[in-house]
């Protein structure tokens, strides 16, 4: 269970994020409101919610999950492999602080983005990607053992982070799409395929009992309470066009 939450406010700049989505740019308007409403979401499952102002010099920075990874046990400052978000990771270090006091550090020549990172009790799986390389994943494995957890590579083509293609919604089910429903590293847990076309909705995110999912795709969201969880539908259409869900805009512990 999780009981915070950090956030980060879109900056206007958002619209020079990277993305390979081909939908066009975001609307800094509706992409505030789409946040809120996101805010939101996390308070009405629980969770209480440190917001941090924009940063206009990072495009990128509202998706806070890539720069750091909240374990069972404290909290690690990642590397990200994308250079122009980089500089991001000083800033979430000020707030990380405030809760942990002494986070472990990914280094150079180490990339490592949470996006690629998706836990499962306390064991972690690491998508290799274009953002998260051996390094990366080699040096969380170890701080990882130190805490008594444990972590795995996960092999994996085109995509921009493991997260995009499957998310885990406790109680051994698991939403896939792609590569990631046929993977082997993943055949042990009830995979629930997303249609080509609900294919977004592939990177819900559960948060205590209750899953957000993207707002659009009624089939997925009759799937997901078909299994008996509560829902909550969130609009994503602007951060969608950066390639981002549901879980890379918060940090969630």
């Amino acid at each position: 269970m999780f009981s915070h939450a950090i956030a980060r406010k879109p900056c206007r700049s958002m619209v020079k994020g990277i993305t390979s989505a081909k939908r066009g740019k975001p609307n800094f308007e509706i992409a505030c409101e789409q946040h809120d409403d996101y805010i939101l979401a996390l308070q009405e499952c629980g969770l209480s919610v440190t917001v941090l102002d924009a940063l206009e010099a990072f495009p990128d920075s509202c998706f806070v999950e890539d720069v750091a990874l909240f374990t069972p046990i404290g909290a690690i400052l990642t590397h990200p492999g994308t250079p122009s978000r980089q500089g991001e990771v000083k800033f979430i270090a000020e707030v990380v602080n405030q809760f942990y006091p002494y986070p472990d550090i990914i280094d150079a020549p180490g990339h490592l983005e949470a996006g690629d990172i998706m836990m499962v009790g306390g064991h972690f799986y690491i998508g290799l990607s274009g953002r998260t390389n051996r390094q990366g994943a080699q040096q969380l494995i170890h701080l990882l053992a130190k805490q008594g957890l444990s972590g795995s590579m996960v092999n994996m083509s085109g995509l921009p982070h493991l997260k995009r293609s499957l998310s885990y919604l406790e109680n051994n089910n698991l939403l896939t799409f792609g590569e990631m429903h046929h993977h082997a590293d993943f055949s042990d847990y009830n995979r629930i395929e997303m249609s080509a076309n609900e294919r977004y909705a592939a990177s819900s995110v559960w948060i205590n009992g209750t899953v957000l999912v993207p707002k659009g795709f009624p089939e997925a969201l009759a799937t997901i309470q078909s299994l008996g969880y509560a829902s909550r539908e969130v609009a994503m259409s602007e951060f969608q066009k950066l390639d981002g869900g549901l879980s890379g805009l918060s940090l969630r512990f």
